[in-house]
């Protein structure tokens, strides 16, 4: 099959929007006509090197992360099945979630599928069965695909372990989003966070995942909920998702918490910014109350290992510090479960999409992003 994406070729430069050739699906694959794709910052971590692989892997496997078609946020129709899919078939409407989960790993089978051992692929890029590609430039070229999935084309071959079936009344442009911004954001707040009704959660970056963090604050019962980001707009928008107050920085948002809380602090802190760093836990740290939690959502570069943390201060507030993917979420059932509160006017995702974009304009989707335009981009096929 011939189509279109975009494709990262080197690392600092711009998505190339050029033909691309697709391969049938293998065993336990299939091809998916995708109706929308998010334009999520994590794909822009591809572009900074953020998440590639480092050069010192690539020497030993041989194995590099580009060139890669973009996206890992997209939703859409089955259109074919290779052998041995069994979960889906043509005509099923599906979200692709950005973690594989294959349901046999210890993770999975502890209940904890956005830990699936499948996982360790992602920034590789290739089909999960066998480490080979199913998309290749006109020239020939295999190419890797953002998450095991490639959202930024019309069709894409991806593992039936990344497909989500959905009712087929779903806005499939909804439920693109789902498959890693909200769900990522929600479940920070929901799940890793684990938010009590009365708390106040402090939510810094407000993003794709850190303006669904403040739904998710909001839906768990938050009496506060700080949203913390330099961007006038975002914070603006922040309270239609449920912040009580806004901030646009970590310092005024500290005394901003002490004020509030009468000295108390923030039970929960929730680090959604663009890119983490370590300087910034220090600080988040010191809005976080005794026995509190700060959460740490944000990407680092993949070789990024330094933090400044008083150690004193948490081994004697029993402060807590907490990593984690996708939300602590499970894509097969929490993507589902959050489309229902979409249905039911619980859950606000027609309110996420700032502004829509050919596959064509995806650069220009991105700049908007790094000038603090969107709540979230979406590519519409």
């Amino acid at each position: 099959m011939e189509t279109q994406a975009a494709i990262l070729w080197e690392t600092n430069t711009p998505w190339i929007v050029e033909d691309i050739i697709l391969d049938p699906p293998k065993q336990g694959e299939v091809v998916v006509k995708l109706t929308a794709s998010g334009l999520c910052h994590s794909d822009e971590h591809l572009v900074t090197g953020d998440i590639t692989l480092p050069p010192e892997v690539t020497e030993m496997t041989g194995m590099r992360t580009l060139p890669m078609i973009g996206g890992h946020e997209g939703a859409g129709e089955v259109v074919e099945v290779g052998p041995g899919v069994t979960s889906i078939k043509p005509g099923d409407h599906v979200s692709l979630g950005f973690v594989p989960a294959c349901g046999r790993c210890p993770s999975c089978a502890a209940g904890r599928s956005n830990l699936c051992d499948l996982g360790a692929f992602l920034i590789l890029g290739r089909q999960i069965a066998d480490m080979t590609s199913r998309h290749h430039a006109a020239n020939g070229t295999d190419l890797g695909i953002m998450c095991c999935l490639g959202t930024f084309a019309p069709y894409t071959v991806v593992n039936e372990a990344s497909c989500i079936k959905l009712d087929d009344d779903i806005p499939l442009d909804k439920a693109a989003l789902v498959g890693c911004g909200v769900t990522t954001g929600w479940g920070s707040s929901v799940y890793l966070a684990d938010v009590q009704p009365g708390e106040t959660v402090v939510v810094i970056g407000i993003g794709g995942v850190g303006i669904n963090a403040v739904q998710g604050a909001a839906m768990a019962g938050a009496r506060n909920i700080v949203a913390v980001d330099p961007v006038p707009f975002k914070l603006s928008e922040a309270e239609k998702f449920g912040a009580t107050h806004t901030a646009a920085s970590v310092e005024v948002a500290v005394e901003l918490v002490r004020e509030i809380t009468w000295g108390v602090m923030a039970e929960k802190a929730i680090i959604t910014t663009s890119v983490a760093e370590g300087s910034m836990i220090a600080p988040v740290m010191s809005m976080v109350a005794k026995g509190g939690r700060c959460v740490v959502s944000a990407v680092a570069p993949i070789g990024a290992t330094d933090v400044q943390l008083s150690l004193a201060d948490l081994t004697l507030s029993q402060k807590q510090l907490v990593g984690g993917i996708f939300g602590g979420a499970n894509p097969r059932r929490d993507i589902p479960r959050l489309l229902r509160l979409y249905k039911e006017g619980k859950l606000k995702l027609d309110e996420l999409v700032t502004t829509t974009y050919k596959l064509a304009d995806v650069n220009q989707g991105y700049q908007d992003m790094r000038d603090g335009k969107n709540l979230r981009g979406m590519i519409l096929y």
